[in-house]
């Protein structure tokens, strides 16, 4: 599925391996974070083995209607602040998403998959 949107320039569509490469981008700049790992276990083996790296690792991007709902999963470094760290990667994600798009970010969603050194 894409996103789509209509402007004076035209219409505009966008797919959401784009959107969720900014968003990948935008998670693993973030302070705090150490890697970003896909929801299921079955995802994360077989990335062990592919040849080339998934560029939307980690974020799960969803629309509805002209909204778009982003789905992080980080492991964060152990002895940052916890809220401190998903409220700075909510807001750098929906940021980047939305200067890149256009579109209104409804919700970006950190879940905290582990701590690491």
């Amino acid at each position: 599925m894409s996103l789509t949107t209509s402007n004076k320039f035209g219409k505009i569509s966008i797919s959401d391996e784009a959107v969720q490469a900014v968003a990948s981008h935008a998670a693993s700049e973030c302070y705090g974070v150490v890697d970003l790992v896909s929801r299921r276990f079955s995802d994360n083996f077989g990335q062990l083995f592919s040849k080339n790296p998934q560029q939307g690792k980690g974020v799960l991007v969803q629309t509805v209607d002209s909204f778009i709902y982003i789905e992080v999963f980080a492991v964060l470094k152990r002895g940052v602040n916890v809220e401190a760290v998903k409220k700075s990667l909510s807001d750098a994600v929906g940021f980047s998403v939305e200067t890149f798009t256009g579109m209104c970010v409804k919700r970006v969603h950190v879940n905290v998959v582990g701590l690491r050194i």
